[in-house]
Order: structure tokens, then sequence, then C-alpha cells
């Protein structure tokens, strides 16, 4: 399994998306959002096939 380093920024996107959500604030759950829309539209691709 190759590990592609276009799949990383999505990845680091979710998982700092979902800690931002941990400790939340008005600028917090924006930043999250954003994060986590960015990262499920960059892993988009691997799930369409």
């Amino acid at each position: 399994m190759s590990f592609h380093s276009i799949l990383v920024e999505p990845v680091v996107a979710l998982i700092a998306g979902i800690l931002i959500l941990l400790q939340p604030n008005l600028l917090a759950y924006i930043v999250a959002i954003y994060l986590i829309v960015i990262g499920v539209f960059g892993m988009a691709p691997m799930f369409r096939g």
C-alpha cells in the first residue's frame, strides 16, 4: 500500500477539524467546519472509484 501525499492533506484537515471541535468557540466551529469540508472533498475521488 503506497501512501500518497495528496491524501495527507485531507486526512490532516479532518483530524484538525475534529480536534478543534473538541474545544469549541465560534471561530473554532468555523475553522473546524471548513477543515472537515476540505477533507471530505479531498478524499471524495478515492470513493468514486
